[in-house]
């Protein structure tokens, strides 16, 4: 079976959040003897130049795009036995950020029609399926049977997309339909329009394609609710016999306690002493009280009230109360930058505020903290969670989406309703469990580190939908 994987962005060569991630290690665990599974990409200029160099070129040609013909160079590189395939247009890619330019809505439609387009200059390769990511490659399908289902074959690839956040959907005004995508007086003209002035590029993939995944089972459950749906709710209630939510994963070699380079000490399941010096070595470098019997939560996240920060905010006078340290890394509004700052410089031996991105420091923090805060409004699938597991540092997490799908009672702590009580109730908790338990703390820990997150799992459930579709041929 052939698949090509469409995303704006894959690990190692583009990151900017969890889709990154997926398309950088879901495509080389689904990869076989039975599924020739290629990445496609844009060749943006954020990719290192240590990977530029090593690419092929193969050729060039034309993409329409409207009233416009636009070039586009296609090139390819090996990496970890997966074929990648980059699409090259200056005039689109070569920008300072991935994303937030002021055209990102025909940059992103050249690329899912460059997707197209490049199909028929792939040498002995046609994909069966089409699988493709957010609003980026939203397009795809909807180009796919508007204007290319009379192309030789095209009729027959399925389509497959993946919403990995809905609340970014690529809106922008109808004026796109006509002068960019080409699509007046179409059936699509009606389905992009989420009200009379406004295209949707997400809701129309949504209506195109074969198969609707999310990135968790129960945030499939959860957009078909108006409170989770933004808006598009009704789709997926229409669609729900095509839609199934299937959990990311994590990437087992990059996230090993056992072997991570970032640790002063590595530990595993059979040495968690170990993980109690790495707290130490952490207290030290954050300025915080050092001390092994002190619990440390931590939150490691963008710093928005997607996130839960806040109740995070909110709690901070209780916290400061409790036998607890408290430290954070991430970036995101400046009203949780700057309460966090307060009260690290209010309290440094017990709050720590490291408002910056700093990857070395997120893996020492995963090994020194007793407890990770994940206390999301809502959470499509969440990784924080899965990695703090990975290193015996037992979660507390709302429970939604990929939080709910991956945290119990055995691994961590939860709470449901989506307030300040609800969650400091829940912090109580583990405290209790930590001071006057320390045995089923310790279970719980082991339990947690037990749990099997890899992409193994996930990639099963891929190709199971991949056969689905492949007996509808």
């Amino acid at each position: 079976m052939n698949i090509l994987f469409a995303a704006f962005e894959a690990d190692p060569f583009v990151k900017t959040g969890g889709l990154g991630d997926v398309a950088g290690s879901l495509p080389k665990a689904v990869a076989s003897s039975s599924y020739d599974i290629r990445v496609i990409l844009p060749l943006l200029s954020a990719i290192p130049d240590v990977y530029r160099k090593k690419m092929q070129f193969v050729c060039s040609y034309d993409v329409p795009l409207g009233w416009r013909n636009q070039y586009c160079g296609l090139f390819t590189l090996k990496q970890n036995g997966v074929l990648y395939y980059f699409l090259d247009n200056e005039y689109y890619f070569h920008r300072e950020q991935v994303y937030g330019e002021f055209d990102d809505g025909e940059r992103v439609a050249f690329f899912s029609k460059a997707v197209l387009e490049t199909i028929l200059h792939l040498d002995g390769f046609f994909p069966d399926i089409l699988h493709c990511n957010d609003w980026h490659t939203a397009l795809v399908p909807v180009f796919l049977k508007e204007q290319y289902r009379d192309v030789p074959g095209f009729s027959d690839i399925k389509t497959i997309f993946t919403i990995h956040n809905l609340k970014f959907q690529g809106k922008y005004t109808d004026y796109v339909i006509g002068d960019i995508l080409g699509l007046q007086d179409t059936p699509a003209e009606h389905q992009l329009l989420s009200d009379p002035h406004t295209a949707n590029y997400l809701q129309a993939a949504s209506i195109y394609c074969d198969e609707i995944t999310t990135v968790s089972p129960t945030y499939a459950e959860e957009i078909c609710l108006p409170y989770y749906g933004e808006g598009l709710d009704w789709i997926f209630r229409e669609r729900c016999e095509n839609l199934v939510g299937i959990l990311n994963g994590i990437d087992y070699k990059a996230w090993n306690p056992a072997n991570d380079k970032n640790l002063p000490l590595n530990y595993d399941a059979d040495s968690l002493k170990t993980k109690e010096k790495n707290k130490l070595v952490l207290q030290k470098e954050l300025g915080l009280k050092e001390d092994a019997e002190i619990p440390l939560f931590v939150i490691i996240s963008r710093l928005t009230e997607q996130k839960g920060l806040d109740l995070v905010n909110y709690l901070l006078p209780e916290i400061e109360y409790r036998n607890m340290q408290l430290a954070v890394l991430g970036v995101g509004d400046a009203e949780y930058e700057n309460a966090f700052r307060y009260y690290a410089e209010k309290d440094p031996k017990k709050f720590a505020a490291c408002i910056r991105f700093d990857n070395g420091l997120s893996h020492r923090m995963y090994a020194g903290a007793d407890v990770m805060l994940v206390p999301s409004r809502f959470e499509p699938c969440g990784l924080t969670q899965m990695i703090a597991m990975r290193y015996g540092t037992l979660p507390l997490v709302r429970e939604t989406g990929g939080l709910k799908d991956t945290v119990n009672e055995t691994n961590g702590f939860s709470f449901v309703t989506f307030n300040a009580d609800d969650m400091l109730y829940s912090i109580d908790c583990a405290l209790d469990v930590y001071f006057n338990h320390p045995k089923r703390w310790r279970r719980m820990q082991h339990t947690a580190m037990a749990e099997d997150f890899s992409w193994k799992a996930s990639a099963k459930e891929y190709r199971k939908l991949y056969n689905k579709l492949a007996k509808s041929f």
